[in-house]
């Protein structure tokens, strides 16, 4: 599982939830952090927002092993009836992927996404690119 928040002080989020769950970031860039939890499972994605807005809930997400899985969860969703935005070979968060988006009862924007290939070659290209964490809004 994935929980995306948006923080106005991403220094004193990455303190703060590095002593809430006991490990530093995997992964760190100019306005991003995440953190890989292996127990219980949780990938907690910090990314930089305005200096003076409240932490906000960016977008959910669950990762999955494969492109296939993906489709599986693109072709499921439509057979339930939900409206969904597809995105392939998109760079997002310092990271090639394939997703799929959906938004909840709520207007809560959830992603089923994998990612194909660590972006980390690409130096310090931006953390979003395209509809990336934009919670599939521009479908």
């Amino acid at each position: 599982m994935q929980l995306a928040l948006n923080v106005a002080d991403l220094e004193g989020s990455i303190a703060f939830y590095s002593a809430l769950i006991g490990v530093a970031p995997a992964k760190r860039r100019p306005g991003y952090a995440n953190f890989a939890v292996a127990d219980p499972p949780l990938k907690l994605v910090l990314i930089e927002g305005e200096p003076d807005q409240s932490t906000r809930l960016d977008h959910l997400g669950v990762e999955v092993e494969s492109a296939d899985q993906v489709a599986a969860a693109t072709t499921r969703f439509a057979d339930v009836g939900l409206a969904t935005f597809e995105e392939n070979d998109t760079t997002c968060c310092y990271a090639v992927q394939d997703k799929v988006w959906a938004h909840g009862p709520g207007a809560e924007p959830w992603e089923v996404y994998v990612v194909k290939s660590d972006a980390d070659a690409m130096g310090d290209s931006p953390a979003r690119s395209g509809a990336c964490c934009s919670s599939g809004s521009e479908g």
